[in-house]
């Protein structure tokens, strides 16, 4: 009887083998990658809110500064004594804040050349309004460049949402340049009656142009905090600045009705445009207070998401590189199981082979009475052991 010699296991080929291995590995490629991108774009997102808030922080010491130095501009102007105590406290708040975050928001030098302006403003008006009226002019100057030099470094001006950049917009740009507008343009309104007769014409020309000049930020204002209340998902929002905001409009409204000339006269009424402006720069307070602590909000709360978003990403790349550790292992196992299988069906398959037999070595025969004889004939022969055919 012929016994089938053993089925020897083939190995596995070396691409066989490696393909699995070069999987994981390319997997884990993309998704470093994907990680990455994504890392990095959440931390520039993450400190580009930073400095915002930062910005932030620094627009609200300005506050006080730009109306100290408003009231003070329109006591020089009007030559009454000029009391320095609120605007030398707001340049020490300032002063302080600019030490913490100027370097980051490369303010130090704008604020250093304000600050020598500001002091060198003398505590009694000038014996000329006319010069008082220029020096407050280059000090506020100089401040409406600081503004824009915070909104500028901080990243304010580049807010990606449309809520905040309208609300930074209005709080960095027109509503400080509305106030000190409006108190420069009732200033000048104070000054035209004692210039020269021959510079009326110019002088109501100029006062023309400023009062174009101050009402068109205003109006931006109101329109920059309405598109950011349309446009936001915050439901606090419109809440806490819609009613403020109707405040500040109206006493805007006011404002703009005394700042046109009377009938008969080429300039409006000093006390009439004095007290509008009082009014509208009480409700500018208010509603400034209100439009920074909403700002802040908004910037506090996008970098919550940030930091959760940040989180998220990395447990999702630890889980994903965990699971393809963990196929890797899988598949070196099961490579190292294949080859211990390899290695134990060789062996069977050599015990099968006749053994080899040395030519000095005696070699056993069967007995005579064991000879297989042969059974029937032609194709029918078939053979059996001699003792089965006794």
């Amino acid at each position: 009887m012929t016994v089938p010699a053993p089925r020897v296991r083939r190995r596995p080929s070396v691409p066989g083998r490696v393909l699995p291995l070069l999987l994981v590995l390319a997997l884990i490629a993309p998704l470093g990658l994907l990680f990455a991108q994504v890392s990095g774009t959440t931390a520039d997102d993450h400190d580009l809110a930073t400095r915002e808030r930062l910005g932030v922080r620094y627009l609200r010491a300005l506050g006080p500064v730009t109306d100290a130095l408003v009231e003070a501009q329109s006591t020089a102007v009007a030559g009454e004594p000029v009391s320095r105590a609120a605007l030398n406290a707001a340049i020490e708040r300032a002063a302080e804040v600019d030490t913490e975050v100027g370097a980051e928001l490369r303010s130090h030098e704008r604020w250093a050349g304000l600050r020598a302006k500001l002091e060198a403003l003398p505590d009694r008006g000038l014996g000329d309004p006319e010069a008082a009226y220029r020096a407050y002019g280059e000090a506020t100057d100089l401040l409406l460049a600081l503004y824009r030099k915070v909104r500028e470094s901080s990243g304010l001006i580049r807010d990606p949402r449309a809520d905040s950049f309208f609300l930074q917009d209005g709080i960095g740009g027109d509503l400080p340049t509305a106030t000190v507008l409006a108190g420069r343009l009732a200033d000048l309104v104070r000054l035209a009656p004692a210039r020269p007769a021959a510079e009326r014409a110019k002088t109501g020309a100029e006062l023309a142009e400023l009062r174009v000049a101050a009402l068109g930020p205003a109006m931006d204002l109101v329109a920059d905090l309405r598109s950011a209340v349309d446009s936001s998902e915050s439901t606090d929002l419109g809440a806490n600045v819609l009613t403020p905001l109707d405040t500040y409009q109206r006493s805007l409204e006011a404002f703009t009705a005394f700042s046109a000339p009377a009938p008969g006269r080429a300039a409006p009424s000093t006390d009439q445009l004095t007290g509008a402006g009082q009014t509208a720069q009480n409700a500018a307070k208010e509603l400034r207070t209100v439009i920074l602590d909403q700002l802040d909000t908004l910037l506090k709360e996008r970098l919550d998401t940030l930091d959760r978003d940040r989180l998220l990403a990395r447990i999702a790349a630890v889980v994903a590189v965990a699971l393809l550790a963990g196929l890797a292992v899988v598949q070196l196992a099961a490579l190292r199981r294949g080859r211990h299988r390899s290695t134990e069906s060789r062996e069977p398959a050599e015990a099968g082979r006749p053994p080899t037999v040395r030519p000095d070595q005696p070699v056993a025969t069967r007995p005579a009475d064991r000879q297989p004889v042969a059974v029937g004939g032609g194709d029918a022969e078939r053979w059996r052991p001699f003792d089965a055919a006794r």
